[in-house]
């Protein structure tokens, strides 16, 4: 008996080690929350891929309710972030230059910041912001800001050379819109004293500018040039990637610590922020479910009328988050020429696409 019982003692530790072994060799397949290590994939999860994060997180975007958002809102929307275990909440701040010492310090964890002089300004200055995707930028032929001319003008403007001796709105002079209007100019081969410069940083106030010919044209965005179409005041004037084919608008902004520290919550958000944004360009390149992400684009932004989402020019989204970077280069080089850059700064070190792109070697590349 004593035999047995040792005979069986020894069979039951075996069994005991098979069994464990078998649970090891299950966990080395099915993806962990670590901290150090992305997980590996699985279709074993809601979100097809990666696991829910065993802790919940809460992220916080820095956001202002602008169309170039639309990953976020349809991520939020859809429950991509909720797959993965993620709540997220937006912070309104009064302009993207606002959100930097936020994002530098992880008060928000993700913004959405616009090419500007005193963007490159701060991160010169010790404001440690990673920019790591495409948060918007014109599509060839339909571009979501370029330039209007008023219906007073539709005779005379008829190619950018006519531009010479017009006044011209532009928002601001050391930003993407100055870049734009610069470019412009060196297109219809047209120096600065050719043309009559006017600042006028509201965009809304352009509207009637260009209505009462205060002003001859304006480098507008969307929705405001549909509705300035809609309403007679102003006409679209040819398109901004004749000559700014690869400009970089607005791009997604990650604080260091969520970019660095968090590496398993930011590959999820990274994740759940390109499936909304492939989203986007189904419904709006692909015309598919176009009404469901129209609804969310209008509760989440200020273009509320469902109608005018089919006459707005869209704002590009690249659905890999792929941005133009050597775009960006070449702005912050324009506006280190024109004296408005003080002190240096390093692209390569601020410019961190290494989780946008793991989160494509995850989900796959969009078919375009």
């Amino acid at each position: 008996m004593a035999k047995w019982i040792k005979n069986g003692w020894v069979m039951a530790l075996f069994a005991f080690i098979l069994v464990m072994g078998a649970c090891a060799s299950k966990e080395t397949v099915k993806p962990g929350t670590g901290n150090n290590e992305p997980d590996v994939t699985t279709g074993d999860y809601p979100s097809g891929d990666l696991s829910p994060l065993k802790k919940r997180a809460k992220v916080v975007i820095a956001e202002d309710g602008a169309a170039s958002g639309a990953g976020f809102y349809i991520a939020k929307e859809k429950g991509y972030f909720e797959d993965y275990n993620i709540e997220v909440s937006f912070a309104d701040f009064a302009n993207s230059d606002d959100m930097l010492p936020a994002l530098a310090a992880g008060e928000v964890d993700i913004a959405g910041g616009v090419s500007t002089a005193s963007f490159f300004n701060a991160i010169a200055q010790g404001i440690d912001v990673k920019i790591i995707a495409d948060k918007g930028h014109n599509v060839p032929g339909k571009s979501y800001f370029t330039f209007v001319i008023g219906n007073h003008m539709v005779d005379q403007i008829k190619d950018y050379p006519d531009f010479k001796g017009k006044k011209i709105a532009v928002s601001s002079r050391n930003s993407i819109d100055g870049y734009i209007y610069d470019e412009m100019l060196k297109h219809a081969g047209l120096t600065e004293k050719d043309v009559e410069f006017v600042l006028l940083s509201d965009f809304g106030s352009m509207l009637g500018a260009i209505e009462n010919g205060t002003i001859d044209a304006a480098l507008n965005i969307e929705p405001l040039i549909a509705q300035g179409v809609a309403n007679g005041f102003h006409v679209r004037f040819k398109d901004a990637t004749d000559y700014a084919p690869e400009s970089q608008i607005a791009m997604v902004l990650g604080s260091p610590k969520f970019m660095l520290e968090e590496r398993d919550i930011s590959l999820r958000f990274m994740a759940a922020y390109l499936k909304g944004v492939r989203d986007y360009n189904d419904a709006f390149i692909k015309g598919i479910g176009k009404d469901e992400i129209v609804d969310i684009m209008t509760k989440h932004t200020a273009l509320k009328d469902p109608a005018l989402w089919d006459q707005v020019h869209v704002t590009g989204l690249d659905p890999d988050g792929k941005m133009f970077v050597e775009d960006i280069q070449k702005q912050y080089d324009a506006y280190k020429a024109n004296g408005a850059i003080q002190g240096d700064v390093d692209l390569d070190k601020a410019i961190d696409t290494s989780m946008t792109e793991k989160a494509v070697e995850i989900i796959g590349e969009y078919e375009r």
